[in-house]
């Protein structure tokens, strides 16, 4: 229940308004929006939309939002983080593992805490994700300006240093007068509510407003049930894309993360892929759309993709692209649907109409429903299916194979810690729920996890951010606290930001962290050979160093200092062990193992473009060169023709 309501109400003609102030308004709204889910058991509950608020107070926002936050602490939570960045990524993952149906907000200080909000911002912007910004801001009477950490522009007085989220915003508000809220917070909800334009929302509050009061209609804080736009395709659009598919023999389906998201369309697909014939292959952000032993789940798309998915790809005459944003790694920089109509279902036309593609700008699942009807029992042609089937089980014995492969005197790799951590769960692997977001990780995940559910792949690959993996965990645990949250980390993501390694553990949101430490960044330190460069400041062994050499980092030893429990494993069977301790406790665990920065899985797999220097004095970078422009070349030949 709320703490009690300090304000007064005031009869005035026909409208009962409350004096508040304008943060107390904004917070006191934010704790009345509600939104319908399904439980565990597929029953519908009426939960608040918003599951609490992270909060970094500082000048600009602890008198004001402070305030008004400690009022309503029992129906609006609030969670203290140690890295504004961290607590926004981890409102950010709470959204995702809620399918964008529940939401957090974030508050920070003025100057460097709203600064540090801006890759997160750029993160929700990317992956289409919603959370609500709200930073300090300085005064609007400028009376005490200039005030400590204020940014002044030379050329425009108004320009605070909240305006860099402008352009990772998708939509942004200044507010300085209170009344003001009364219109850009059904403005906000709706973006943050919207299929088509869905992402961060930042409410820029400056000081002095905060704590400015008004009289505010009651009505305006009535609980409201959230609504989420869904819109049906067109039929013109529709037609377009039926003809497509009905001319087609060998399509394929692209699931995204748009699947996940519109309700009900995982399921659809399911129907829709298995009275059709048409094989599926999943995004980063759509893995788990179908599960993982479907035998028309042809596994992971694209650059990080399976043998399976891609072959069939690279031969399919129509791609039906769902809920996809058909970013490089999707599409082989552009070379792997070549020879392929591209039907984009999207609720966004900015993404439906890339790749050329026939657009059917519309939710995810009312589009499947609808072509589904309309192709009634129109399939695939009989061998492309079976050849689809054949390759799948073929691409799931290489999964298992090599995750797990034995163990020789060498150095493990990421597939042998992926099928550590399977074999170890302690119901089955679909209750375990998978966090990563860069380096070699995400392409191995992609590949080798097992994801049996909707949400049991939670990898952040739109912004391939690293320091997402332990923030972004934490707020996968407090959507999902039933569930087991497992966080791989590179040593490099984890040495950016593990703040929140002391949160999870001070909130009782236990993670099980797997850090894997190649001793550098092993990812480009690859990528960086493979485009002919000289091993150079991506492994430690390889950076300017001082008198004393690269540190021994006791990555262990640091999670015990910030509350976990940890240690160092020697090899995947001290592992495994490890893995049924950490399940069994009932605080973060923090397992660390050394691993090989050298080795990855070579199955599966697609080019990706990434410029190489025209001109070098190295021998290896000029034949880099050359491959590089025979694969831009062959590309280029397709889009002539076209």
């Amino acid at each position: 229940m709320n703490a009690p309501d300090t304000t007064t109400a005031v009869q005035s003609g026909t409208a009962t308004t409350v004096r508040l102030t304008a943060a107390q308004a904004l917070v006191r709204f934010l704790a009345a929006q509600r939104v319908v889910i399904e439980d565990d058991n597929g029953r519908p509950e009426t939960v608040p939309l918003f599951g609490g608020v992270f909060a970094i107070f500082g000048h600009g926002n602890v008198a004001g939002i402070g305030e008004a936050l400690y009022q309503h602490r029992e129906a609006l939570p609030t969670y203290r983080a140690h890295n504004e960045q961290a607590m926004a990524l981890s409102a950010i993952a709470y959204a995702k593992a809620h399918f964008r149906r529940r939401m957090m907000a974030v508050t920070t200080s003025i100057g460097p805490g709203a600064t540090n909000l801006v890759t997160a911002a750029a993160l929700a912007h990317v992956n289409r994700l919603p959370v609500l910004l709200l930073p300090g801001d300085i005064f609007v009477s400028r009376a005490p300006d200039p005030v400590l950490q204020q940014l002044e522009d030379f050329h425009d007085g108004g320009i605070s240093a909240n305006d860099t989220l402008k352009p990772v915003s998708r939509y942004f508000d200044r507010i300085v007068h209170p009344a003001q809220l009364l219109v850009a917070l059904p403005r906000a909800l709706r973006v943050l509510t919207d299929g088509a334009l869905c992402g961060p929302v930042t409410l820029a509050m400056p000081q002095d407003v905060q704590a400015m009061a008004y009289d505010f209609p009651i009505e305006f804080f009535a609980p409201r049930v959230a609504t989420f736009h869904a819109s049906p395709p067109s039929p013109i659009e529709l037609d377009a894309a039926l003809t497509c598919l009905q001319h087609a023999t060998r399509p394929i389906i692209v699931a995204g993360g748009g699947v996940l998201y519109s309700h009900g369309a995982a399921a659809a697909l399911r129907t829709f892929a298995e009275r059709h014939g048409i094989p599926v292959s999943e995004t980063q952000a759509g893995k788990g759309a179908l599960p993982w032993d479907h035998p028309l789940n042809v596994g992971a798309i694209g650059v990080t993709g399976s043998s399976a998915a891609n072959a069939l790809a690279h031969d399919a005459d129509c791609v039906l692209a769902l809920g996809t944003r058909l970013q490089d790694f999707t599409t082989g920089s552009n070379t792997l649907f070549t020879q392929a109509d591209v039907v984009c279902v999207n609720a966004n036309l900015f993404d439906g109409i890339k790749h050329r593609a026939t657009p059917v700008v519309a939710d995810t699942c009312s589009a499947l429903d609808a072509l589904g009807a309309c192709l009634g029992d129109w399939q695939a042609s009989d061998a492309w299916t079976e050849r689809a089937r054949t390759l799948a089980v073929g691409w799931r014995d290489i999964v298992t194979r090599r995750t797990h492969a034995a163990q020789d005197a060498g150095m493990p790799y990421d597939a042998d810690v992926i099928g550590a951590v399977q074999r170890t769960a302690a119901r089955s692997a679909e209750d375990d729920i998978a966090v990563c977001a860069a380096g070699t990780l995400p392409a191995e995940l992609h590949k080798l996890w097992r994801a049996a559910r909707p949400g049991a792949y939670h990898v952040e690959y739109g912004y391939s951010c690293m320091g997402y993996e332990i923030a972004g965990g934490l707020g996968v645990k407090l959507a999902k606290p039933q569930r087991e949250v497992i966080v791989f980390v590179g040593d490099g993501s984890y040495l950016m930001m593990n703040s929140e390694i002391a949160t999870s553990v001070m909130l009782g949101a236990k993670l099980i962290i797997v850090v894997l430490d190649n001793r550098g960044y092993g990812c480009i330190n690859r990528l960086q050979q493979a485009c002919g460069g000289a091993p150079f400041n991506n492994m430690l062994e390889d950076c300017l160093q001082g008198p004393h050499g690269a540190p021994a980092i006791d990555f262990a030893a640091h999670a015990r200092s910030l509350g976990a429990d940890a240690e160092h494993v020697a090899n995947i069977a001290e592992l495994e062990t490890a893995l049924t301790r950490a399940r069994a406790a009932d605080r973060t665990s923090v397992l660390v193992i050394d691993t090989d920065p050298a080795r990855t899985t070579d199955d599966g797999g697609w080019w990706w473009e990434v410029a190489v220097p025209a001109v070098s004095t190295r021998e290896a970078v000029r034949n880099a060169r050359v491959d590089y422009e025979a694969q831009v070349a062959a590309r280029d030949k397709f889009d002539k023709l076209d």
